[in-house]
């Protein structure tokens, strides 16, 4: 049996499908081992897929959820009601070798924690999940579980053919893992579905040191996108897919009737094919709204392209924006609006029931609509774009909010909690 040791500082092992590029699981997970760094506990990483230093990882290729034979899998499991015996004894043995992996990484490294990031709440790699949840019922590890998406959220997962595993696994009810969860609905979801506590903890930002002033480079971003000096920067910093309600954005823009109003589109179609985008287009040229799909502009480093233009990073962007543009139907939690606050811009947000529930409630100010634009919205826009005091005012309220509620010192006090539960000792 593996017994952590009792030392002071801990070695926590961060595990999860990929923890590379800017995905939400991936940013967290960074800050979270970042407030854990400034306490003297150092992080080591598992993953399929990994751009962290290789002297304190462990990649493992089918721990990632676009392995093939993960995919292989997945299109047998989905969609379907029942499988074959040959998908569950394949299942089983990528299962068996992940749970080997897991054991090699906690002995190398000398794990006294393990967080596993999202691997246990959504189905994305079965064997994986499953692996876990054996290697943890077979030591008894202590396990903080932090849930960014449940399956029983996503459509794709309603219909499938493991029932049996997402039992088992998804979450795994153990007693060793403490669960957390990013908002209340989840947190009320997962004790109702699963009988599980958790202890919730938002996603963060370090409010705690405001971002830089726009730097030269920065300030190239609007020219490089083609703007000219007075034109209205409204940038919608997401994919470009169903969900977002980016229609509602362009039916913003053509509302204001001012041409020197633009909509600018950070990120790409992502993994949900391009009827999406097409139909956006389409809808933009209609109503005569300057639609600007910048993703070819925006990298996670600031660098020059194949044909030597500049890139830019996505906190570029916000720093360029004039308004912030957040129509979306659905969010698990809704990163981009805690980014505008902190880098003060003004937003629009469509009252999706994780702002409703836990953020709304904080007193943020923000322009609000209810899956449609009204006069009033759009008269609420225009003041904000040109009266600076009241745009000040209301940056400032957010900005200071943020600071109270998402900040990194929430996550310290939480993880404070989490890691003394284990332990024994205050010593985060």
């Amino acid at each position: 049996m593996i017994v952590p040791h009792n030392n002071m500082a801990q070695n926590i092992g961060f595990i999860g499908t990929r923890f590379a590029g800017t995905d939400g699981v991936s940013l967290e997970a960074a800050k979270w081992a970042q407030v854990l760094w400034d306490h003297r506990h150092v992080s080591y990483w598992y993953g399929g897929k990994l751009d962290t230093n290789p002297k304190i990882s462990k990649l493992v290729p089918h721990a990632y959820f676009g392995h093939p034979d993960i995919q292989w899998i997945n299109g047998r499991i989905f969609g379907k009601s029942t499988r074959g015996s040959e998908v569950t004894h394949r299942i089983y043995a990528i299962s068996e070798h992940l749970r080997r992996t897991i054991y090699e990484f906690v002995e190398q490294f000398e794990i006294d924690i393990l967080i596993i990031e999202n691997a246990l709440c959504i189905p994305m790699n079965v064997p994986f999940g499953l692996a876990l949840t054996q290697f943890v019922a077979e030591t008894g590890f202590p396990v903080i579980a932090h849930h960014h998406d449940f399956y029983w959220e996503r459509d794709r997962y309603s219909v499938n053919a493991i029932g049996d595993f997402l039992s088992m696994s998804f979450p795994a009810a153990l007693p060793s893992i403490q669960h957390v969860t990013i908002s209340t609905t989840a947190q009320h979801a997962l004790s109702y579905r699963r009988g599980v506590s958790s202890t919730l903890i938002p996603n963060v930002l370090d409010f705690e040191n405001p971002p830089p002033e726009p730097d030269d480079y920065a300030r190239g971003f609007r020219t490089d996108i083609g703007l000219r000096p007075d034109d209205i920067l409204f940038l919608q910093p997401t994919r470009v897919v169903p969900r977002k309600g980016i229609e509602h954005a362009i039916g913003l823009i053509a509302a204001l009737k001012d041409p020197r109003c633009k909509l600018v589109v950070s990120h790409e179609s992502g993994d949900e094919g391009d009827e999406y985008l097409h139909a956006l287009q389409e809808m933009a040229d209609q109503q005569g709204v300057d639609l600007l799909l910048v993703a070819d502009r925006i990298s996670e480093l600031r660098s020059t392209d194949s044909q030597g233009r500049a890139l830019y990073t996505l906190e570029d962007a916000y720093q360029a924006a004039d308004f912030i543009t957040y129509p979306s139907i659905y969010e698990g939690f809704g990163n981009a609006l805690i980014e505008s606050f902190f880098y003060r811009k003004p937003v629009l947000v469509n009252r999706y029931s994780i702002f409703v529930t836990d953020i709304e409630p904080k007193g943020f100010q923000v322009i609000t609509m209810n899956g449609y634009l009204t006069k009033d919205v759009v008269t609420q826009v225009e003041r904000i774009i040109h009266d600076h005091d009241h745009r000040e005012t209301v940056v400032d309220n957010n900005y200071e909010l943020g600071r109270r509620f998402f900040s990194y010192s929430v996550l310290r006090r939480k993880l404070r909690t989490l890691i003394t539960n284990h332990t024994g000792m205050d010593d985060l």
